[in-house]
């Protein structure tokens, strides 16, 4: 089983793509849904957090409030690198993990993992391949605005992340979502079908 990744910065379309790909019978890990899990109350990521940020980012139940604590680090490089390195090895350990589950299970040609921070976070050396999405930097501000961000907040995430023309230089396929969704659905295809390939190469 080939294990991949879906990358690209945020706003990109790897929600869309992933979508899509579980659509056609491929598991898509989310890296983003695992790593909020790893940091709820009794996980040891969630009292390593609470010791380096303090308490002010906990709500009236104990969880991390994740906005709160975006806020913090997406406002500092510093802050953001170190909670990357409380969170990013355990997340990397349970993709591991689950992979191994699904090859021994032997049914899939290949499964993903969807990330913002793949190449940042080293994941992509224990992957066999990387799928990596990109769109113009305008629609990406637009999308996010579109979710609430201001346009600051937007270029603010959008520069945390390595450059789209860095992760290109990593991708063994490249998918284009500028277009529309018809011509995003059709490079998913196509990689679906170089997928279902006896033993493919990408």
């Amino acid at each position: 089983m080939l294990r991949l990744g879906i990358t690209g910065g945020i706003a990109s379309g790897k929600s869309t793509v992933s979508g899509m790909l579980r659509e056609m019978g491929f598991t898509v890990l989310d890296a983003d849904s695992i790593a909020h899990t790893l940091i709820e109350p009794g996980y040891p990521a969630h009292h390593k957090i609470v010791r380096v940020f303090g308490r002010s980012i906990l709500n009236s139940e104990n969880h991390v409030n994740r906005e709160v604590l975006a806020k913090i680090v997406f406002a500092d490089r510093i802050k953001l690198k170190q909670l990357n390195a409380i969170v990013h090895p355990r997340v990397e350990e349970y993709i591991v993990s689950e992979f191994a589950k699904l090859e021994r299970g032997g049914s899939q040609s290949a499964a993903f993992v969807e990330a913002a921070l793949i190449v940042e976070a080293g994941l992509d050396k224990r992957l066999d391949g990387v799928v990596v999405l990109w769109c113009e930097p305008e629609q990406q501000i637009s999308r996010l605005m579109a979710r609430g961000f201001t346009e600051e907040e937007a270029r603010r995430r959008i520069a945390s992340q390595l450059p789209v023309e860095e992760k290109l230089g990593h991708a063994t396929e490249k998918i284009d979502c500028s277009g529309s969704l018809a011509k995003t659905r059709q490079q998913v295809e196509q990689l679906a079908t170089k997928l279902r390939e006896v033993r493919p190469t990408i």
